[in-house]
């Protein structure tokens, strides 16, 4: 009954949904995924100007970078919940105040305590964002070009990651250097962060222009509101049809969504989907990803770019980013998500394995510097490339992708609060733990652990991940 039910609806929608409105709204959820990336990399080109500044030492300076990711778990979690219980688009509006007040604290800052609360919150607009945009799409958008538009989210974040490298570089070639003296008497590295709230204020006033979740409406038992939005997405001979088919999917009592929705009530153990969101969630970053963000200037130093280059090798490596991510808009209802992962992990395993087999054979100069010859340091530098590539066209969207979609519509909050923190975690893990790992067992040890992790990573995906391509959400099984 039910899955002929969903079927007939899906055939009617198809027929009457307003498309260009399903993309308009997607993409104004999507700014959340660029400002996500933007503030992920405008700390890139601060670095000097915060440790002129703040008078930092290596410690603190360390911490001050790394400090936004200590609220983006925290806002992961809470934007899960809070989206059952004020709505995705509540959510994605507070995120925005958050942006925009983090790029003005930031730019703003007097001294280092000031500076890590501003960034802190920006966390915690990063974690919500990147858990609500691509729920928010998932549940707006139909089956059959849900993956191509969620996969817009990433296209987001790594143009945001690419406009904040842009951003830095000719904000800092324009006053020579981050430290130098820009418009109205202020150095470069703070407009840095000021250019921030431009794209912050754009989101803050589309999201007053779009509708709530029809699916947040329907577990929040407002049903006039709810059929309005149907209405308009899907037209009116759908409405209540997909009304209804929402309304089965949910739990028998109708209770409100809830944390303990996760526990399977027979075993008392989490339910298997959560276990598979997490491993998503956690894989994704266990291959290195943000290693090769955050600390690449190691790996372009070594193969004999100089420091000063840093800036416009991540512009490059960002456009390059992009276009990977186009592939993948093309690709993923075509050849489905699974596809997608387990090509990506094995290309993954394979260039990782090249960057490491290149690390080993380095030696270390007069100055002790890592040192490559010239065939074994292209070798890294084109591995490395193809590496991002890899990742940009499978894990970096479809692991968002699925976590927005897999869960049923009971449990999607409370399993996306689980999986985002998990993945924030993680990535706060690798990018803290990469330091030590490179003082005790050197590049050729630390690129080893990522290459192990996506061979790992197949397995995982072969063994555990389903298929989502073509289903409607009130399909999804937990």
């Amino acid at each position: 009954m039910h899955q002929v039910a969903v079927d007939n609806t899906s055939s009617t929608i198809q027929e009457t949904e307003n498309t260009r409105l399903i993309i308009l709204i997607s993409c104004v959820a999507t700014i959340g995924g660029f400002l996500f990336g933007f503030d992920s990399g405008v700390i890139n080109g601060t670095v000097d100007g915060l440790k002129q500044t703040f008078h930092s030492t290596a410690a603190e300076l360390g911490f001050e970078v790394a400090s936004m990711l200590l609220g983006c778990a925290v806002g992961a979690f809470s934007a899960g919940r809070l989206g059952d219980l004020w709505g995705r688009r509540t959510v994605l509006l507070i995120s925005s105040l958050m942006f925009l007040l983090s790029a003005l604290g930031a730019g703003f800052a007097t001294n280092s305590a000031f500076f890590i609360a501003a960034r802190v919150l920006g966390g915690f607009a990063v974690g919500a964002a990147s858990v609500m945009s691509p729920a928010y799409i998932a549940e707006v958008a139909s089956a059959r070009y849900r993956g191509r538009l969620a996969t817009v989210q990433q296209i987001a974040i790594i143009s945001g990651l690419f406009c904040a490298f842009l951003s830095n570089y000719l904000l800092a070639q324009s006053a020579g250097g981050s430290v130098g003296v820009l418009w109205l008497g202020q150095e470069a590295w703070r407009w840095m962060f000021w250019m921030m709230a431009i794209p912050s204020v754009l989101f803050l006033l589309l999201l007053l222009t779009i509708p709530e979740s029809p699916r947040f409406l329907v577990v929040k038992k407002r049903k006039d509101e709810a059929l309005a939005v149907l209405e308009r997405l899907y037209g009116a001979a759908a409405a209540h049809t997909k009304f209804a088919a929402i309304d089965v999917s949910l739990s028998k009592d109708h209770h409100r969504p809830r944390l303990s929705d996760l526990v399977n009530k027979a075993t008392g153990k989490l339910r298997p989907i959560v276990w598979i969101g997490i491993g998503l969630a956690t894989f994704q970053q266990l291959v290195g990803i943000n290693v090769v963000f955050y600390y690449g200037a190691v790996l372009w130093q070594a193969v004999g770019f100089s420091e000063s280059d840093a800036l416009l090798i991540n512009v490059l490596s960002g456009g390059l980013s992009i276009g990977a991510c186009i592939v993948t808009v093309f690709l993923i209802d075509r050849i489905g998500r699974k596809p997608l992962l387990w090509i990506g992990s094995t290309g993954m395993a394979v260039t990782l394995g090249l960057v490491t087999y290149a690390f080993a054979s380095a030696s270390l100069d007069a100055g002790g510097k890592l040192a490559l010859s010239g065939s074994m340091g292209m070798l890294a530098l084109v591995a490395a490339n193809l590496y991002v590539i890899f990742f940009n066209m499978s894990w970096g969207p479809v692991m968002w992708v699925m976590l927005g979609e897999m869960f049923p519509n009971q449990i999607r909050g409370s399993g996306l609060a689980v999986a985002g923190a998990a993945q924030w975690t993680a990535n706060f893990l690798i990018t803290v733990t990469f330091p030590v790992l490179l003082t005790g067992i050197g590049l050729a040890g630390a690129y080893g652990l990522y290459t192990l992790a996506a061979i790992v990573s197949i397995f995982f995906v072969l063994r555990y991940v389903h298929e989502t391509r073509g289903k409607e959400l009130e399909q999804m099984e937990g």
